[in-house]
């Protein structure tokens, strides 16, 4: 069941308000040298502040200050009182500032200057505002701006106009703000003040950005930054990048975002600004995090935290602590998230930020139900949930509704629960909050089928299932890496509740949908292009509006009214209707937009004669439900059938990553034992089933971990056989039209026959491969009217130029498909670290690496087969399989039938043996399924580390 973990947040740092410096006409009536001296102090240190040098300006400033009192001229005393403070807020030293603010103040009171009163008076509430007291600031702004109006000082006005707007801006009154910014900026604009009209136009974006508008936020801080750049104001010039990051990281462009914070960061340092420092490195550290770097993203944050505890400010603190605990509770460790985030709670409720401090309170709950301390964890819920009725977060209240009844599912009381989640459907429909409604209609489905309801159980599944894989449609680059929201858990349950009410055919249809989003979303991280340029053109337009869509509803979560509820919706329907409309135009990018799968009885009439289609499918995490795995079994011409089996999934982990170790090892021993444990759980449950259809071949769509498994070297103890002795085996990505279509040459008399090969492109160390350089010298022996390409000669422009002439297409190079880049060569080689030598999800050729990417531009609508040898698919221990699923797909895709990869880097000799068997028998006639079979069983006496890591992907006929 799925809980609500309210989000992170995210400081924006917006262009601190310049305070204005206080000039007064000084006395004439003391020791005319004590005053001379006095007055040439003051202009070094002004000068001293002009150019930052701020300790050196307040060294100055006190000697002025001790002059000062000795000519007992208290206007002079309470002016350079005022500098003192002033240049300790720029160093961001608050309570000195402070100090010495209100030692100016009474002075200034007492001798009636009222403009220096008024000057005070705004920067004691600027003072205030930095260290998150709002209502303190608000209450100290609002009594200089008369003062400052009545003597008409309008640059103070304008500066206490702008501080106005800053509070407003916080404490979420976004109109109040735009309405003080804007009365300062009139004012600036006639004084001809460059720098704080710049301030001003950097707020008023700062107001839009929040209130979800994106654009017009990008348009005032590109107003903006010329005018910094142009007056050498480093310190803003950094907070404007900044803040255009923030626009791009919210629009769901979070490269462009770390671009400009990653430019903001070192102006920062330069010119002194650590509030500014910390600021970027806390929103560079959030972009990591949302791109599933959780390391990267704790670097920052715990670069950021100390500068922020050491300049003072509260809420900077409250929200790097926050973001610290996320990704603590993210990575599986929450006895730490328990402890950021009660570091988070008293300070933000000295701050009085009331909408965090229920967002923390829920946060915490969360933690306390995830450890299993349900009492605890309803105490922070109900903590949280008056406090987000009462500053009107209605998305705060749903979640926390919904968390609510999770509790009391967990201790047994249903209809409690429902209670609850009845509670948070509405009100999440309401503000559109989609994630709030699926992980509610998930656990309300939950409930029913745990009373024994299943009908209604179905109904409430297939809602949040729906609900769910529509909102992955355009997801940002950073959730693209997962599905679902990085838990398949409502497709799981909606598959094992069809499974158990005897619907093998619907379960069937959503595990598809699965896959083919999953494998989309794959298409998705790397960028992947199609073909035809006016399609890809009309999918980045499109992506644009899209990624537009989710910001508007994210804000629409922050800051619900009933306006902006139907101008969002009116938007994403306009946006829904595109993508259909794209879809039915352009139908290469149709999956990249929507996940409506083919006609499941289409699909099975496409499979082969003979061929028996098996994909075993995990069901766990289901909430009261026992892990099983689910095998289904897809013919042509009979129903599916599917058969459950009860499973560990962490043995059945390990099981898999200790096999995958012991295959790679060609000295290990023990293949055999754990190859039958294999067999036992994946294949001797349907056994039966599978003799009975008498198959030529199998047809294995495998998922997760299972994709790094050779399912054909599966070892049957009671025949003392493994499972390719018995059928050829392929794999399919997913089961598509597409890959099951044969190529029709005849309507291309361009084809040639043979293959087209290229190979060993560097023949030097690393990248030398002398027995994939064999490979491609013998194609011409094997496949008469083959053309090949060695060493300087395997360029990717005759890879593209020759794409599309040939029925096959042998890559004898390197290839990285790892997501952080490939070292090649022994570990040694790498002195113990990951050196990156070639980029992910490339090949390598003698002129420049080729992205797969850009498979779909190669014309490969006649290839029947690509092979991928020698190419470096063993992945990480945490990966999930999912780059090799993706690989076969993205050529799919381009159009070619059938993608063989390995799994591992086998011994060069042995692959080209392999190789060389498999085209003789291509030759003669066999399929491409059995070429490769009578290939793999010429070794078969040898260790699986030599003819296992060959796998046929796609269409084996």
């Amino acid at each position: 069941m799925r809980q609500i973990l309210s989000g992170v947040l995210v400081v924006s740092m917006g262009l601190v308000p310049v305070t204005v410096p206080l000039m007064v006409q000084q006395s004439w009536a003391q020791t005319q040298d004590l005053q001379a001296e006095w007055e040439a102090l003051l202009e070094q240190a002004l000068q001293q502040t002009r150019i930052g040098q701020y300790e050196q300006a307040i060294e100055i400033f006190q000697q002025a200050l001790d002059l000062a009192r000795k000519l007992n001229n208290r206007q002079q005393e309470a002016l350079t009182l005022h500098e003192i403070g002033f240049n300790f807020s720029q160093l961001d030293q608050y309570q000195k500032a402070l100090d010495y603010y209100n030692q100016a103040l009474p002075i200034f009171q007492e001798i009636g200057d009222r403009p220096g009163e008024a000057t005070t008076l705004n920067n004691i509430g600027f003072v205030h505002d930095a260290i998150g007291q709002p209502q303190q600031a608000l209450d100290y702004y609002n009594q200089a701006l008369p003062l400052s109006q009545e003597v008409g000082s309008r640059a103070v006005v304008a500066t206490t106009l702008n501080n106005i707007g800053g509070v407003y801006d916080a404490i979420g009154q976004p109109q109040q703000a735009l309405n003080y910014y804007n009365q300062a900026l009139s004012i600036l604009l006639e004084m001809g003040d460059r720098a704080n009209v710049a301030t001003t136009l950097n707020n008023i974006g700062g107001v839009y950005n929040d209130i979800g508008q994106p654009q017009q936020a990008l348009n005032y801080y590109n107003q903006a930054l010329p005018i910094l750049l142009e007056m050498g104001d480093r310190a803003n010039v950094a907070t404007t990048l900044n803040n255009i990051g923030t626009v791009y990281y919210a629009i769901g462009q979070p490269q462009q975002a770390l671009d400009y914070y990653n430019q903001a960061l070192p102006i920062s340092r330069e010119v002194g600004d650590r509030t500014g420092v910390a600021t970027a490195l806390n929103n560079i550290g959030e972009v990591y995090r949302a791109i599933g770097q959780p390391q990267k993203a704790l670097n920052y944050y715990n670069q950021a935290l100390p500068i922020r505890q050491e300049v003072g400010n509260r809420a900077g603190v409250a929200t790097t602590l926050n973001n610290i605990g996320a990704v603590y509770h993210a990575i599986g460790q929450p006895q730490k998230a328990l402890n950021y985030y009660n570091q988070a709670l008293p300070i933000l409720r000295e701050v009085d930020d009331r909408t965090v401090e229920a967002t923390t309170l829920n946060n915490i709950g969360a933690v306390y139900r995830a450890i299993g301390q349900p009492q605890k964890a309803l105490n922070y819920y109900n903590q949280a949930l008056p406090i987000s009725r009462e500053v009107d977060n209605r998305t705060g209240v749903a979640a926390t509704l919904n968390n609510i009844g999770l509790v009391y599912d967990a201790i047994g009381q249903p209809q409690q629960a429902l209670n609850y989640y009845n509670q948070a459907l509405p009100i999440s429909r309401e503000v559109s909050n989609r994630a709030v409604v699926a992980a509610t209609l998930s656990n309300i489905g939950a409930v029913y089928r745990a009373i024994g309801q299943p009908q209604k159980a179905l109904d409430y599944y297939n809602q949040a299932v729906t609900i769910t894989l529509e909102m992955r449609q355009g997801l940002q680059r950073g959730n693209r890496q997962s599905f679902l929201g990085n838990e398949p858990g409502s497709v799981i349950a909606l598959t094992n509740l069809l499974i158990d009410q005897n619907q093998p055919k619907q379960a069937f249809e959503w595990i598809n949908l699965y896959s083919t989003a999953e494998l989309a979303d794959y298409t998705r991280l790397i960028d992947a292009q199609v073909s035809n340029p006016q399609a890809q053109n009309s999918l980045d337009q499109w992506n644009q509006k899209n990624q537009q869509l989710e910001f508007l509803r994210q804000q629409l979560q922050a800051n619900f009214s009933e306006e902006r509820s139907r101008q969002f919706r009116e938007f994403e329907a306009q946006v829904n209707q595109e993508a259909e409309d794209l879809s039915r135009q352009y139908p290469e990018i149709a999956e990249l937009l929507e996940t409506t799968p083919d006609d499941l009885e289409q699909l099975q009439a496409s499979i082969p004669d003979g061929t028996v289609v098996i994909q075993p499918v995990l069901l766990t995490n289901i909430n009261n439900v026992p892990n099983h795995i689910a095998i289904f079994i897809l013919t042509k011409d009979q129903p599916i059938t599917v058969k459950k089996v009860p499973v560990d999934p962490d043995q059945l982990d390990t099981l898999i990553t200790d096999y995958r170790e012991i295959l790679q090892d060609r000295y290990a021993t023990g293949f055999r034992d754990t190859g039958n444990e294999l067999y036992d759980l994946l294949i001797r449950p349907i056994e039966d089933q599978i003799q009975a259809l008498s198959p030529s071949k199998i047809a294995i769509i495998a998922t997760g971990k299972l994709r790094y498994i050779p399912f054909e070297t599966l070892y049957n103890r009671d025949t003392g056989k493994f499972l390719v002795e018995d059928y050829p085996i392929n794999y399919f990505t997913r089961l598509s039209v597409n890959s099951l279509q044969l190529t029709d040459t005849g309507n291309s008399p361009s084809l040639q026959r043979g293959a087209l090969g290229l190979g060993n492109p560097i023949p030097e160390e690393p990248y030398n491969l002398p027995g994939a350089e064999a490979e491609i010298k013998n194609l011409p022996n094997l496949l008469p009217g083959s053309e090949i390409y060695l060493g300087n000669d395997a360029t990717v422009e005759r890879f593209k130029y020759h794409a599309s002439r040939f029925p096959v297409i042998h890559l004898a190079t390197h290839g990285c498909f790892e997501s952080e880049g490939c070292c090649l060569g022994e570990e040694e080689d790498c002195n113990g670290v990951r050196r990156i030598d070639m980029e992910p999800n490339t090949l390598l050729f003698a002129d420049e690496p080729f992205n797969i990417a850009n498979a779909a531009r190669l014309g490969m609508k006649n290839t029947e087969l690509i092979v991928l040898s020698a190419c470096q698919t063993a992945l990480r221990e945490e990966s999930d399989g999912r780059e090799i699923a993706g690989i076969a797909y993205l050529f799919e895709r381009a159009g070619a039938k059938a993608v063989m990869a390995s799994l591992w880097n086998a011994e060069d000799e042995t692959t080209s043996e392999i190789m060389t068997q498999f085209y003789q028998n291509l030759n003669q006639g066999m399929s491409k399924g059995e070429a490769l079979r009578q290939a793999k069983l010429q070794q078969i006496d040898r260790h699986p580390f030599y003819w296992s890591p060959f796998i046929l992907i796609g269409n084996a006929q």
